[in-house]
């Protein structure tokens, strides 16, 4: 059986068939339903927002964002890519332009991205993004979006619960859009949210979520069939109540990687370091090729052999230095409800022994 990349949590069949039943009884399926409601007050206790708008999925709610902050002609984001995020952008009719990244962690780099906006000229907005657990420098951000009289919004898919300068994620700019897809530490049948503690904003975000808007009218120009079913609002409160045993299990996994992976020449795990607390939910490796002799495309290529999935990482724009050096060189592996300890310590061993061969035989490939 093939070990895949991706959180991959469900709640036990009588969990799921107990709150499906409910659903059935009540004939309410979506339209902003009585789970949909519980899971949004739920979501603004745990992230300590004014305001979490449940969606149907990342992208509807990355487009209701741009279009709730009016964002049109060119907007600056990070080099590395998020096909998501790249699809909202061109549903709006909004330019990407791109600024490189932290070599370390991956991370949009705010020195970089004060660079690109001075060299490429006007722009309508900022938008950052946290990845893999981790998180850029958000409060950094924001200050240089205000300071340039930008609005300013954050694809947060990776990083629910995680924490940054004491403050959760979630709370960050004029809004921020989490994902609760299938592969992330919540689970809501491919749900999101969008936060923010803008009372004006959030009123937009309402009403263009549908046809025909929902709390307090407010004039929008287009509207959309974004809402989250009665179906996908029940896994998310039933994950809610699992987060901090999957929270726990992924850092278990974690450390268990970081052990395994210590000796192996040309191999580092990528550490989240700008978080207090991070959600652990990706596993982020980056091959030296030049110090293990093996590419990162073949390392995958060789765990594919073994029934494990790795994922490369991947930049929207190969220009920027450390950006096309991820590109070439990052990848992700197996973590998540599927993945025991054992099953770290397999791919570990085979990962050391790929590179020990390529050691001993002095090639690279």
């Amino acid at each position: 059986m093939m070990l895949h990349v991706g959180q991959l949590n469900v709640p036990s069949r009588d969990r799921y068939e107990a709150i499906m039943r409910g659903i059935f009884e009540r004939r309410y399926y979506t339209n902003q339903g009585p789970l949909t409601r519980a899971f949004e007050e739920r979501l603004q206790a745990v992230l300590n927002v004014k305001h979490a708008i449940c969606v149907t999925n990342t992208t509807i709610g990355l487009m209701m964002a741009s279009e709730a902050l009016c964002i049109s002609g060119r907007v600056i984001a990070p080099a590395i890519r998020n096909v998501t995020l790249a699809h909202a952008l061109s549903w709006c009719r909004v330019e990407p332009a791109f600024a490189d990244v932290d070599a370390v962690d991956g991370q949009l780099d705010v020195d970089a991205l004060a660079v690109s906006i001075a060299k490429m000229g006007p722009v309508s907005a900022i938008v950052g993004a946290n990845l893999w657990g981790d998180a850029c420098d958000a409060s950094a951000l924001v200050e240089l979006a205000r300071e340039h009289k930008l609005p300013i919004m954050f694809d947060s898919s990776h990083a629910f619960g995680c924490v940054t300068a004491g403050q959760r994620i979630g709370g960050f700019g004029d809004a921020e859009v989490i994902s609760f897809d299938a592969a992330d530490i919540v689970n809501a049948g491919g749900g999101a949210c969008v936060t923010t503690d803008d009372d004006e904003l959030a009123a937009r975000l309402r009403n263009i979520r549908s046809s025909y808007g929902a709390g307090r009218p407010v004039a929008v120009v287009k509207t959309s069939n974004g809402r989250m079913s009665e179906a996908q609002a029940a896994l998310g409160l039933m994950s809610l109540d699992d987060y901090d045993a999957n929270r726990e299990r992924n850092q278990t996994l974690f450390e268990a990687y970081r052990s395994g992976l210590s000796a192996t020449p040309g191999i580092r795990v990528v550490e989240p370091r700008r978080v207090d607390i991070s959600n652990h939910q990706t596993l982020v490796c980056a091959v030296d090729e030049d110090v293990s002799g093996l590419s990162r495309d073949r390392l995958i290529a060789r765990l594919a052999e073994h029934q494990i999935e790795a994922v490369a990482v991947r930049a929207f724009d190969s220009n920027e230095r450390f950006a096309a050096d991820i590109e070439r060189s990052w990848l992700r592996l197996p973590l998540g409800a599927h993945v025991g300890v054992s099953d770290v310590e397999r791919v570990c061993t085979l990962i050391g022994e790929a590179v020990a061969r390529r050691c001993s035989t002095g090639s690279a490939a």
